[in-house]
């Protein structure tokens, strides 16, 4: 074991977000004899709070945001040290940094590592100062003060960040570029799109608050077999730690337009071509689009005759510019390990990812990665795939923790339930969004099947079969059909004779599988 001092330690963990917070927690509690040093470029560190075990492998908790003084004093055996990691020297354990706000720079010895360094946005038009990247806290404290100036905004992407930013702010009008064919492809298909985007646009208050519950409405068709199939999820260096779940509450996201509440335009198949300034578009003879209200409250239209002058524009790929006063791009995040493998011999896979065995361990001995860092090389299990979230970076964190821990002494640590099902609790909306397996039927074959109830506003459950077996569920709204999806799925229970009535809104589904 090394010796105790402050540049050295048994275990390393370079990163302050969840990943890296979890598995210093998670050796802490196992190893607390044992040195650990959390290497952080920034002093707040994100730790999970409330954590609860909603059942088998799903879970629900909350993210704060800490000084790394509360971890050291939560665990007397860690120690937390600012710094940016700027080589690994994985031949003599060493990570050399570079000490925040100078020049200095400084190694760091240690027995066993485990990079958590997360991802980092992918920007539009980096450097331009009306492109702003939402990423960690210092970037939504930008935002914020950059759009209570803000008349209009252009958001570029279509993930969770994209879809909470448009459902939260007011006061500005927006226009919502977006790659695919309905919103939320990440997280949900089509229908799922169909059910949220009445409540897209929050209303006013006082005013209705959507179209009144309807009769359920019960689907049952199969992907490529007609207009309605699916569709498929997508495929997916910041100082800071991403932002964690409900990360807009607390800020005042209000645009200039004070008296508006939001009047949202959506863009569909198309992302940006160009950012383009008023010169550019003056040279380049561009014609903007117009934007005024939508033949529904709180949405926009667009058209010709712009006669505005915007200090931005961008120009979509469908041939169409915009005028706007900020650009926000939410395209997605890339793995944040270019300092870490330079030099070294680490395996990266095609995303970008450290690839990881199910040890958590990488291709150098004693180097193990965790969270958005890493990329899960080993065959997976039939309903578990890997999804850059929170819930599988505190998972695959306290993983990581518990193999250092056991391979220090010898032993090999056993994949944990949560590893055997992809399960997902988030919200979007004001709903509560459960995500069971191959949710969106990812990587499966085309003979899939699917069976949707949508019971108006209330509800929406998608249920994707796989040769008479669950292979996946979405579950929007309070549906209390987790745990006994959660089983049918690890169970591989043959549903076909249950048809239709597997999702009929008058049968019990719980009482078939008691």
């Amino acid at each position: 074991m090394l010796a105790m001092d402050s540049r050295s330690a048994k275990y390393l963990v370079i990163g302050g977000g969840i990943a890296g917070v979890s598995c210093v927690e998670e050796i802490a509690s196992l190893c607390p004899d044992d040195d650990i040093l959390l290497l952080t470029a920034s002093p707040a560190v994100k730790s999970v709070i409330n954590w609860r075990q909603v059942y088998g492998a799903l879970e629900q908790f909350d993210v704060e945001e800490r000084a790394g003084s509360h971890l050291e004093a939560a665990h007397p055996n860690v120690r937390v040290h600012l710094g940016t990691a700027c080589r690994l020297d994985a031949a003599r354990k060493y990570v050399h940094v570079k000490v925040v706000h100078t020049d200095a720079g400084e190694e760091l010895a240690y027995e066993r590592l485990c990079i958590c360094t997360g991802a980092r946005p992918k920007i539009v038009a980096d450097g331009n100062p009306h492109v702003l990247g939402i990423r960690d806290t210092d970037s939504t404290q930008e935002f914020q003060k950059k759009l209570e100036k803000a008349r209009r905004v252009v958001v570029i992407g279509n993930g969770g960040i994209a879809l909470e930013l448009v459902h939260e702010v007011r006061g500005c009008d927006v226009i919502w570029a977006i790659k695919d064919r309905a919103i939320g492809t990440s997280f949900f298909d089509a229908g799922a799109a169909a059910f949220f985007l009445p409540h897209l646009v929050k209303t006013a208050p006082g005013s209705a608050s959507g179209a009144a519950s309807g009769p359920c409405k019960r689907q049952r068709y199969a992907p490529g077999r007609g207009s309605h199939g699916s569709a498929q999820a997508e495929q997916r260096a910041a100082l800071g730690t991403a932002l964690g779940p409900d990360w807009h509450e607390g800020l005042s996201l209000e645009g200039a337009q004070k008296e508006l509440s939001l009047r949202v335009h959506v863009e569909y198949g198309c992302e940006v071509e160009r950012i383009l300034s008023p010169e550019e578009v003056v040279a380049l003879s561009e014609t903007p689009l117009a934007f005024f209200p939508g033949p529904r409250p709180h949405w926009g239209g667009v058209g010709v005759g712009c006669a505005e002058l915007w200090p931005v524009y961008a120009r979509l790929t469908n041939g169409r510019t915009f005028g706007c006063d900020l650009v926000v791009s939410a395209t997605g995040v890339v793995p944040n390990v270019a300092a870490i493998i330079a030099r070294n011999e680490l395996a990266l896979a095609d995303d970008g990812g450290l690839r990881v065995d199910e040890q958590m361990q990488t291709s150098v001995p004693c180097v193990y990665a965790a969270g958005d860092a890493c990329s899960a090389a080993w065959e997976p299990r039939p309903h578990w795939f890997q999804m850059r979230l929170w819930t599988q970076a505190r998972q695959m964190g306290a993983h990581a923790a518990r193999s250092m821990a056991a391979h220090a002494d010898g032993r090999h640590a056993e994949l944990d339930l949560c590893f055997d099902l992809f399960t997902h609790v988030t919200s979007f909306f004001g709903y509560k969004v459960i995500l069971l397996g191959r949710f969106n039927g990812q990587g499966l074959a085309t003979r899939q099947e699917l069976l949707v109830r949508s019971s108006g506003t209330l509800e929406y459950v998608k249920v994707v079969l796989l040769d008479g077996r669950m292979a996946g569920a979405v579950l929007v709204g309070d549906t209390d059909l987790e745990e006994t999806f959660h089983n049918l799925i690890l169970n591989g229970t043959d549903l076909t004779p249950y048809g239709e009535d597997l999702l009929h809104p008058d049968v019990d589904i719980e009482d078939y599988f008691d």
